[in-house]
């Protein structure tokens, strides 16, 4: 896309307001975007980076309060992750559908998806309304604008075959009852596939209640919990989002993410997990 492209496409999300659902999802992509632009990019996310382009918002001061210099590789770790796990499974079933449940402003519908098979991109309406605003609908790929929770969605949805169930930042803002509930209705349509979620420690939910209102509702130690709220799951893989940290290509935040990742503690926080059925 060249600037006059960027410059007739222009977007306005100056109405997004200030620390809402849709701000957050906003500040995930202004870091992919910041990312894609550092020499030897781990994402590399460049339809992130178009996007933000294309974007009338007040990124300057998005800029001071993210601090992307260091918080971008965060982000970058944990999508890279699910994007090579997202593509172990698509190269075996190129024709699977794909729920990436919670999706935001991501775009790795645009980047992964394959022909053959069918994209789901969930959210709530408002943050779905944003997306709109940003990429088209085609024949394989849907966005549906609905709370996870709410069991109608599924309706919209094809049934059999293979699934690859995707759950990044979501599931530990859920209540234990709202997963086990959502994987049995995801599971109930499909003959198999894989979920694949980050989850947090123990600290997670004990932090939120001091940070965040206690919007964190779990938290877990090993992931076990996914499989005893819904015994078809096994469990085969996982790590901590911070794995490959080796790949930041700036020393000083390279040196930084090593020391945290050296830490038990700060290294286990937030896990992504692989589940069969």
């Amino acid at each position: 896309m060249n600037e006059e492209d960027v410059v007739s496409n222009k977007v306005d999300f100056t109405g997004v307001q200030w620390k809402s659902v849709e701000w957050t999802n906003l500040c995930l992509l202004y870091l992919r975007a910041h990312e894609s632009r550092t020499p030897s990019p781990i994402l590399g996310d460049h339809v992130a980076a178009q996007d933000i382009d294309r974007i009338e918002y007040d990124f300057e001061r998005m800029h001071r309060v993210l601090h992307p210099d260091i918080n971008q590789f965060m982000v970058a770790l944990r999508s890279a992750q699910f994007d090579a796990w997202v593509g172990q499974y698509l190269d075996r079933h190129p024709e699977a559908t794909v729920l990436h449940l919670g999706c935001g402003l991501h775009s790795r519908a645009l980047r992964m998806a394959r022909p053959g098979g069918a994209w789901f991109d969930v959210d709530l309406p408002n943050v779905i309304a944003l997306r709109r605003e940003l990429h088209s609908e085609s024949p394989s790929y849907r966005m549906i604008g609905s709370s996870v929770t709410d069991p109608r969605w599924i309706d919209e949805l094809p049934t059999g075959g293979p699934v690859l169930i995707v759950a990044e930042g979501l599931l530990m803002y859920l209540t234990p009852r709202e997963v086990a509930e959502l994987l049995h209705r995801v599971l109930d349509r499909y003959d198999s596939g894989e979920l694949i979620a980050d989850l947090l420690s123990p600290w997670g939910p004990r932090m939120s209640r001091v940070f965040t209102r206690g919007l964190i509702k779990w938290g877990t130690r090993d992931g076990g919990e996914i499989t005893r709220w819904e015994p078809r799951l096994t469990a085969v893989d996982s790590s901590p989002i911070m794995a490959g940290f080796q790949r930041i290509p700036l020393p000083r935040q390279r040196l930084l993410y090593r020391a945290q990742h050296a830490l038990p503690a700060l290294r286990n926080y937030d896990r992504i997990y692989r589940y069969t059925f």
